[in-house]
């Protein structure tokens, strides 16, 4: 630690700096003590400069008392002299970009993946591999947790992509993001996996970084109920418009004997509701295989993959990958339908469930899967009003809070939702005390038709 720089003078700044990069063994933290508003006569220390403009008689008096004697908006020579960095800059780019001439003289191939990654491109037979691998994890169905289809498609994706750069907040083994390819960079040695420890909000500053400088796809991983500690770094990747997947497992009630602390409610739309993020909750395999494929494509912003502790059933059999890539579609149709379920992750077969339980009433109901409502809103008309035809009443089905869906029921709708924190109960137990039943279901269907 340096203690007691004047953080008001650019020497002892500099010395401290350069202090701090001699100890090559270890981080040095620089304190640095400076005034809040240093310069100005009367309010230099005070909260006056905190958040409100100096007032033009503060302004003329800081001018006096700092001996600033320019005018608004010049830059003396010497000042824009000292700050200018654009010939050295010139220097080191034209040096550079001979020494990549060169490289590419010597190794056409090496220099031609370099410039892809940077560019942000995916490897030209990305569309058919990845096309493949996701048919292939369609036809195994599998009814696995999504956390661990997630594994699976990390597993798929991540061989024919050597820029995809992964990491967990101290909890890999539970968000699954590890794959058989997976190296932890150490000091020694780089990799392709971060181990972040229990910091998210660090890591996914840290994977901004890595998405901003370019060249690299990264990946991030905890507890969707954890997303609270990473939200100032989630937003500044949706404002910066940057390439980043989010994995949150543990996406609901479903997490159990954990409890209320862990069992994220509102995340899921509270995350919806930022602007160019794209939030997923995927209700078996092929959803997330398709989810994860989504998230790789996308160029301008930040995608978070919401995904099940529970196993979940297979529903998506003969769905094609443009459909669900869409973000709503019709997972289940019937003839004269007399009201629309729209459900999402692991309620998507409860709302199946309770498609053939009404049709045994004689009481036919469309099904509509919404794995992406980011996605779906930005469809065009005809097709959301294709998936959620007008006239005919809604009911959604979702385990968090109930606010979010009013924009696909309306008024006139119904949403099963949990507007209040959980319990601590395996989560059968929890789904049936929260009214995530088929009776209940049939039930709100038969009040709003």
């Amino acid at each position: 630690m340096i203690p007691n720089v004047d953080g008001h003078n650019t020497e002892a700044l500099e010395r401290a700096i350069l202090e701090a990069k001699a100890d090559k063994t270890r981080p040095t933290l620089i304190c640095c003590k400076t005034t809040i508003g240093m310069g100005s006569p009367n309010k230099a220390g005070t909260h006056d400069v905190h958040g409100a403009p100096l007032g033009a008689d503060e302004i003329a008096a800081a001018r006096a008392h700092i001996g600033w004697n320019h005018p608004p908006f010049e830059i003396p020579a010497d000042v824009y002299a000292a700050w200018n960095g654009k010939p050295r800059g010139e220097v080191f780019e034209t040096n550079w970009n001979r020494r990549f001439e060169t490289y590419q003289t010597a190794f056409p191939a090496e220099a031609a993946e370099f410039k892809r990654r940077m560019a942000g491109e995916l490897p030209a037979d990305w569309a058919a591999k990845s096309a493949t691998a996701i048919a292939e994890i369609a036809a195994k169905a599998e009814n696995i947790a999504t956390r661990k289809a997630s594994q699976n498609a990390i597993g798929a994706f991540a061989p024919l992509l050597p820029e995809l750069i992964g990491g967990s907040a101290d909890l890999a083994g539970s968000n699954l993001t590890l794959w058989k390819g997976s190296k932890g960079v150490s000091k020694n040695e780089g990799g392709n996996y971060l181990y972040y420890g229990v910091r998210e909000f660090g890591m996914t500053a840290i994977a901004n970084g890595l998405s901003l400088h370019g060249g690299l796809i990264p990946y991030t991983a905890t507890f969707l109920v954890f997303s609270d500690y990473a939200r100032n770094a989630i937003r500044m990747a949706a404002l910066m418009k940057q390439r980043q997947i989010m994995v949150y497992t543990h996406d609901s009630i479903g997490l159990g004997e954990d409890g209320p602390t862990h069992q994220p409610v509102e995340h899921v739309s509270s995350l919806r509701i930022i602007p160019n993020v794209d939030v997923w909750r995927t209700a078996d395999a092929t959803e997330t295989a398709v989810a994860w494929a989504a998230a790789i494509e996308r160029q301008d912003g930040p995608s978070v993959l919401a995904l099940s502790r529970q196993n979940l059933p297979t529903i998506t059999a003969g769905i094609g990958t443009d459909t669900i890539r869409r973000g709503g579609y019709v997972l289940a149709d019937a003839a004269n339908a007399k009201a629309v379920l729209i459900a999402t992750g692991s309620e998507v077969k409860l709302a199946l469930d309770a498609q053939k339980a009404l049709a045994d009433a004689g009481i036919a109901v469309r099904v509509v899967s919404m794995p992406n409502a980011n996605a779906f809103d930005r469809q065009d008309k005809d097709y959301r009003e294709s998936v959620l035809p007008r006239g005919i009443p809604r009911v959604a089905v979702e385990a968090g809070v109930s606010s979010f869906w009013f924009k696909y029921v309306g008024l006139e709708g119904s949403v099963i939702g949990i507007d209040r924190f959980g319990e601590s109960a395996p989560a059968g137990k929890l789904f049936e005390f929260f009214g995530f039943t088929v009776d209940n279901v049939v039930a709100t269907v038969k009040r709003v038709i």
